[in-house]
């Protein structure tokens, strides 16, 4: 596809579908690194222009990154709803921006948006986001709704979950727990109690997993846990009879991507049929926990797409989502400044990155969460961070990331502490996921409405928890 547009009497071509889209984005250093951005805000304009009159319909039929050499876009093309799609396929990207901003101010929306979820692919759901305003977003994304189930439900109007990062930079059994300790009593670990190992030791992540089932059973805590190891290692576990909930996995946007991660689509498969022999969950049986970040294709020399044309990271980011998607996750996350200022330089572009990410997720289908996060050397700093968590909160996001103090002192980056949750579940009015909102009520932790008291784990306490893990 060759296009053009003028703008104020100047003429921008555009030689490709990814070029296209890659200069329609809004800026970041990410794709200004990869040398696809818009070379001024009026290219950038035009770009946009262009795009509005492209016809859904031309994301089947023109590659991103090639079909006979990715077996991501293999996987979104063969798998899409041609159904779905019958009730948007007449509409030009232009056109299903206006048909989304209409639809989301139905009463139905929830079910509409639902209705055509498997008939968008990712590049369809990129397109469309690189001309909407952030409010567009928001309206868009709180207007669909993705449920998910193992021992919580994550997802319902009104909600808001939480994953208790408890990392430590040793793997410290008593320092974790005192961290878990930390979050139940402030109402956090409802989506997941997700920890990140510091080594790749099967032993430690074994040991780790063993000890957060320790606590889950003694305080009967309808929650589930995940160590964030390579998916192989948790296989291996599953096989040694280790108390695996959820199997988790880095994933990207291209075959390449996934590569660099040291996976491809018939491993996750195979994860995923490992956690579901084991049958755990008590109210659903979503057993995958995906996490993706905008940068990750670039960072691994992934990016290159049809032509040899980068494609830009937003959309690779989406086309995660589409890898996802097929493995119907409990949770997913991007983690969206954590990369670093190469891919997200400030606060504003991790600010528009996150509404993205959580637009594009939760319009596929995905059950979208986000670490509102940025390392230190961004141009980036906690207000930032408030005002994401703010928007995102609005937007009605399923999840998001919480950590001790918002600093993680294994990872080495900032994100939202459990009294950001806090502050966002009064402020909004959310609550936490249902099964876990009543144990925290039968606790004393928590009132009949769902607002945290921080009272005692029961009548416990630090001691009793920590002192027992010793």
């Amino acid at each position: 596809m060759i296009t053009s547009q003028t703008v104020n009497g100047h003429t921008y071509r555009f030689d490709s579908l990814v070029d296209l889209l890659a200069r329609a984005t809004p800026l970041r250093s990410g794709d200004e690194l990869a040398g696809c951005a818009a070379g001024s805000e009026e290219e950038r304009a035009a770009a946009q222009w262009a795009l509005a009159d492209v016809e859904l319909r031309t994301f089947l039929t023109e590659d991103v990154v090639p079909y006979d050499t990715d077996e991501v876009t293999r996987l979104i093309l063969d798998t899409h709803d041609t159904e779905a799609f019958a009730e948007v396929s007449h509409l030009t990207v232009g056109g299903f921006r206006d048909w989304l901003l209409e639809t989301a101010a139905r009463p139905d929306a929830h079910i509409v948006l639902s209705r055509i979820a498997a008939g968008l692919t990712p590049e369809m759901v990129a397109a469309v986001s690189k001309i909407m305003r952030n409010q567009d977003l928001i309206a868009v994304a709180r207007a669909c709704r993705v449920v998910t189930r193992f021992r919580t439900t994550i997802g319902l109007p009104g909600r808001m979950a939480t994953r208790l990062q408890p990392n430590h930079p040793t793997d410290d059994l008593q320092g974790i727990a005192a961290s878990i300790l930390d979050g139940l009593l402030l109402g956090c670990g409802d989506a997941v109690i997700g920890i990140n190992p510091a080594g790749d030791s099967p032993q430690v992540t074994a040991d780790l997993v063993s000890m957060v089932d320790q606590v889950r059973r003694a305080y009967e805590i309808p929650l589930q846990s995940c160590v964030l190891a390579h998916v192989t290692t948790t296989i291996g576990l599953i096989e040694a009879g280790a108390p695996v909930d959820l199997v988790f996995q880095s994933i990207g946007g291209s075959e390449a991507t996934n590569a660099s991660f040291g996976v491809n689509l018939a491993l996750l498969r195979e994860g995923r049929e490992a956690g579901l022999s084991l049958g755990r969950g008590t109210v659903g049986d979503n057993v995958m926990y995906f996490e993706t970040g905008q940068g990750s294709s670039l960072s691994a020399g992934a990016h290159l797409g049809t032509g040899g044309r980068p494609v830009d990271q937003q959309t690779l980011e989406a086309r995660a989502y589409g890898v996802a998607r097929e493995f119907k996750p409990l949770l997913l996350n991007t983690v969206v400044g954590f990369i670093g200022p190469e891919y997200l330089y400030d606060g504003k572009q991790i600010i528009r990155a996150g509404l993205e990410d959580h637009f594009c997720g939760k319009l596929l289908g995905v059950p979208m969460g986000v670490d509102v996060c940025y390392t230190n050397h961004a141009e980036a700093d906690f207000d930032d961070m408030d005002t994401l968590l703010t928007l995102l909160g609005a937007a009605g996001v399923n999840f998001v990331i919480t950590v001790p103090g918002a600093d993680d002192v294994m990872l080495g980056y900032q994100s939202l502490s459990y009294h950001d949750a806090l502050y966002i579940r009064n402020v909004l009015g959310l609550r936490c996921a249902p099964e876990f909102e009543a144990w925290l009520v039968a606790q004393g932790m928590a009132e009949e409405s769902g607002r945290i008291s921080g009272a005692e784990l029961g009548k416990s306490g630090l001691r009793e928890l920590v002192g027992g893990l010793r």
